[in-house]
């Protein structure tokens, strides 16, 4: 296994109850400062527009998140529900309105909520400009760092062997893989090889470059002076109009900092690139959403400015599948902004791929050439920067 974010310790864990001997190969620390499942929170949600497959396997990612803070014994999913507001009537079209009306017609009850509601049960939204919206009370969001600290912990428990080196090729001759190759050319012999090592994957295997593209995206963190008014119920885990401005947040957290971060075709990167987005036009377009949003944080002091690196597939669909002409490689990647929240089912769908084993999820996430993008693939551009860096 190469690369140990969600994608990869997931996988492990699940190749290893299944009786694999399992190496994991990381390039750093676990969680590595550079990687995609570092931080302090990911959002956990099952609001995804009209895709109801990843409405389904969202609700099934909860349930599995409540199964780990049973097993852990502590609450590393938060679930505050979700706040999803809208500039426009949910009737129409648009993620906001599409969301609200999947997951009416999934069974599930999320709570409408117009301009008087919103300015009662979450006073810091500016309710004259958001007239509509929802409460979704099943999501909330996860600890992400905390998370990948206690699953690497759990994979060395298990026997699980954690090789710290960079891998610098993937071996394969004849048709087949053969291991892993580490930066001081020793290879690493394996029968089956699953790379799932994030912004590096394209690096490993050239073959996915127009198919994976790394894109990082701007995240900001304010301290305000009195945190209270930004923890739920007042400040749930939020999206507003977000299919069109890609604005998105968390609650304060225990040290009283508020996350906001956008999402959007953003920078253009190398997997190695400071993790810091160039220049300061962030922070302005930031707090110009916040002036009309949100103008209680509008004025708060920048506490921190970092930069998410994705990698993005073509269609946002993840890539979990087996290499169509490596025999024994399977490939594990394109997390596209939104693959943290599965983590709880990340692991039995990679050690599907591995098998061959039929699931339905795996349909959608198979190797596939590059065409058109499929639904939940819309990329949110309404203020994204395309700055190449």
């Amino acid at each position: 296994m190469v690369g140990a974010g969600i994608f990869g310790l997931s996988g492990a864990l699940e190749l290893e109850g299944r009786g694999y001997r399992v190496t994991l190969v990381n390039a750093g620390p676990i969680p590595h400062p550079s990687a995609a499942s570092n931080d302090v929170s990911r959002m956990v949600r099952m609001d995804y527009g009209a895709d109801r497959l990843h409405c389904r396997l969202g609700n099934e990612a909860i349930d599995g998140w409540h199964r780990w803070n049973a097993h852990w014994g502590r609450d590393l999913y938060h679930q505050d529900g979700l706040l999803f507001l809208s500039s426009r009537p949910l009737e129409e079209e648009g993620f906001e309105g599409d969301s609200y009306r999947t997951l009416n017609e999934e069974g599930w009850s999320p709570e409408r909520l117009g301009s008087e509601e919103i300015a009662t049960r979450h006073p810091g939204w500016n309710s004259d400009y958001y007239i509509d919206g929802y409460f979704h009370a099943r999501g909330g969001w996860a600890e992400a760092g905390t998370v990948v600290s206690l699953l690497a912990g759990e994979s060395k428990a298990r026997g699980i062997s954690m090789v710290t080196a960079k891998v610098s090729a993937i071996g394969r001759g004849n048709g087949r893989v053969s291991g892993v190759v580490i930066e001081d050319g020793t290879e690493i012999k394996a029968d089956r090889v699953v790379v799932a090592a994030g912004v590096w994957t394209p690096s490993l295997l050239p073959e996915l470059d127009g198919f994976l593209r790394l894109s990082g995206q701007p995240i900001l963190y304010f301290k305000p002076a009195d945190p209270e008014p930004f923890r739920p119920p007042l400040f749930p885990p939020w999206g507003a109009d977000i299919a069109t401005t890609g604005w998105y947040g968390f609650p304060a957290n225990r040290e009283g900092v508020v996350k906001i971060g956008v999402h959007g075709p953003g920078y253009s990167v190398s997997p190695d690139a400071p993790r810091v987005p160039p220049g300061n036009e962030d922070e302005a377009r930031c707090r110009d959403f916040l002036s009309h949003s949100l103008p209680a944080l509008a004025d708060v002091p920048l506490h921190a400015l970092k930069m998410c690196v994705y990698t993005d597939t073509f269609d946002g669909d993840f890539l979990i599948s087996r290499h169509p002409g490596v025999e024994g490689l399977t490939v594990a990647s394109g997390g596209s902004g939104h693959g943290f929240k599965f983590g709880p089912v990340l692991g039995r769908l990679i050690a599907d791929a591995v098998e061959g084993t039929p699931n339905p999820y795996l349909d959608r996430y198979a190797w596939r050439p590059v065409g058109n993008p499929a639904t939940e693939a819309s990329r949110y551009v309404g203020e994204a920067n395309t700055t190449e860096l």
